[in-house]
């Protein structure tokens, strides 16, 4: 089986998606005779501060000449790629992994291993081309070449990862790329309830924004994600838009968070994405622009015991944030309160978590108040240090301050940011497989 992976076509301002080149690519592949397995379009380290926005790089899995297949893939880059922008630099492996056509034992377990890393850290074109070089594959660049460290993780995907979705993106008709899109909304909400649960994130019903239809000048109409192929399929024929120029499914690792990584907060590093626990230390504060920010150290006890409180605060602190474009999900941040247990999922960037959802693991449900006189009703008043309270009209004490119950607006369970702001990467609650009860966005 001959591997074409590709990566780094498109532009932020100038448009053009990695996703319609490599479709392009395997549908010339077709044309020729060969017969084309699958594309994966696999989602690299959301943190790479050189990406456009998905990071995405692509693999098409093809029964054809290597060499052919090279030739085609070098000719579609040199003639799709927006290199105008100094920011794209496109990249071309091809690796023949035959004769094991349909499995994934064929693919090096050092090429897979570089696509873990690519997934969860930032990587050197060296590092690459060490690859490249040991291994023979062949391999093109433009620009810089940066490219060629994507498309060599997409080459690796099918043996380095195990959990797959899909998506089928719809392109539109070249000559309306850059123009406003014409898709009903009303029919894409409909399409999306139909096609609930198994595909997921086509719209955000809190803010009323049709998710899959990208506002880039790209060749995308819209992008239809879930777990079943089929459905994916149906939704989007179920969607009234301008004319669809063609369309493809990707087998994808997106919706799987599969960039995350256990960590301990004391040994975060910046430019990669983790699962950690921790416990709350600061009350969320809403900053300037709607951001809000409040800081977890490690776990030492219960929530809320003194113990906890005492230990806690001498250890290590990670800041972490919930961001004005997640919108109504900051609310559940704002609802947090010192002492909550947690575990929290996200990018972590100049020494910050950017949260793309929490886990409550354990709540606080009472707080100390000042005792309150039970003849009379009102708070007593502090009797000197280490000497309780006391009720200066009736004389009643009490030995310190009382329990009484707290009421909270969350739950224990995970939650997470809204379809709209959500990284294609990062796991969607409905689909399932989390160690708590869950609380899905829709």
């Amino acid at each position: 089986m001959t591997i074409v992976g590709l990566d780094d076509t498109d532009s932020r301002e100038r448009g053009m998606c990695t996703t319609y080149v490599a479709a392009q690519v395997a549908e010339r592949l077709r044309r020729e005779g060969a017969a084309v397995a699958r594309i994966l379009l696999v989602r690299l380290n959301p943190a790479v501060e050189y990406k456009t926005r998905g990071n995405a790089a692509l693999a098409i899995h093809a029964n054809c000449d290597p060499d052919r297949a090279f030739a085609i893939a070098r000719e579609h880059l040199e003639t799709l790629a927006e290199t105008a922008d100094e920011r794209t630099n496109p990249g071309l492996v091809v690796a023949d992994v035959s004769p094991d056509a349909d499995g994934d034992d064929s693919i090096p377990e050092d090429v897979a291993a570089f696509t873990r890393r690519a997934i969860r850290e930032e990587l050197a074109l060296e590092d690459a081309t060490a690859v490249l070089e040991r291994r023979g594959y062949r391999a093109w660049g433009a620009g810089n070449g940066r490219g060629r460290i994507g498309a060599l993780a997409a080459v690796g995907a099918w043996r380095a990862l195990e959990e797959w979705t899909y998506e089928y993106i719809s392109y539109r008709e070249p000559d309306r790329w850059g123009t406003p899109r014409e898709v009903d909304p009303e029919s894409v909400f409909a399409a999306a309830d139909w096609g609930y649960p198994e595909v997921w994130d086509t719209v955000d019903r809190g803010e009323n924004e049709t998710v899959c239809v990208p506002h880039t000048p790209g060749p995308i109409l819209h992008g239809i994600r879930g777990d079943d192929p089929d459905a994916v399929r149906a939704v989007a024929d179920r969607i009234e838009s301008e004319p669809v120029d063609s369309s493809q499914l990707f087998v994808t690792n997106q919706g799987t968070d599969v960039h995350l990584q256990d960590g301990s907060i004391d040994a975060v590093r910046d430019g990669r994405a983790y699962r950690l626990d921790g416990r709350v230390v600061t009350s969320p504060e809403t900053r300037r622009g709607g951001h809000v920010f409040f800081e977890i150290t490690a776990p030492t006890a219960a929530a809320g015991s003194d113990e906890e409180t005492e230990r806690g605060d001498s250890d290590a602190r990670l800041e972490c944030a919930a961001f004005e474009p997640t919108k109504r999900f900051r609310n559940r941040v704002r609802s947090l309160r010192v002492g909550d247990r947690l575990t929290v999922c996200g990018e972590v960037s100049r020494g910050t978590l950017k949260l793309e959802k929490f886990a409550v693991r354990d709540l606080v449900t009472t707080e100390q108040v000042t005792p309150t006189c039970p003849d009379c009703d009102r708070r007593m008043e502090s009797a000197g240090r280490d000497q309780g309270y006391r009720c200066r009209d009736c004389g009643t004490t009490a030995p310190g301050k009382e329990a009484v119950p707290l009421e909270r607006d969350l739950e224990e369970g995970w939650y997470e940011v809204p379809p709209c702001a959500r990284r294609h990467i990062a796991k969607p609650l409905i689909r399932g497989g989390f160690d708590a009860p869950t609380h899905p966005e829709r």
